[in-house]
């Protein structure tokens, strides 16, 4: 069912006491499918998001991926945290790439220097150059 449209809605026989009641009853039936479409889009793909008992939208209604157009997502968390639970992972860089105006904290794994050496590194910006993250033991396998 498609979500609601207000164009679907005409006030024009029911407006007015001198109205045909007649007249008004393709009206109002009009209007109670529009609202038939609003109840029955809530939750649905093309509507909009319900709420749960704790007023938050259930998680099956949102997206798995979040996408911008201005190629920047801020996640403001209340306890200004964000958790991962398993893994981040970098899409590789080269140092061509890398933005013009970085933030201080913001983190690359470059695969490219300046130069175009392979380095295959992490890098984090200090607020005034990249630098590497100097610790390149390999971690111990436990298994």
């Amino acid at each position: 069912m498609p979500w609601a449209n207000s164009t679907n809605v005409s006030t024009d026989n029911v407006n007015s006491a001198s109205d045909n009641p007649a007249d008004a009853r393709a009206d109002i039936e009009a209007a109670f499918l529009e609202l038939k479409n609003v109840i029955a889009g809530r939750g649905a793909a093309s509507g909009v998001a319900s709420l749960d008992a704790t007023t938050k939208v259930p998680a099956a209604q949102l997206p798995s991926t979040l996408t911008s157009t201005t190629g920047n997502i801020s996640l403001q968390p209340a306890n200004e945290r964000v958790s991962v639970s398993s893994f981040v992972n970098l899409a590789p860089v080269a140092y061509a790439s890398l933005p013009g105006t970085p933030a201080k904290g913001d983190i690359a794994y470059l695969t490219t220097d300046g130069a175009g050496a392979t380095k295959e590194q992490l890098i984090f910006y200090n607020g005034t150059a990249w630098k590497y993250v100097t610790d390149a033991t390999t971690t111990v396998d436990a298994s």
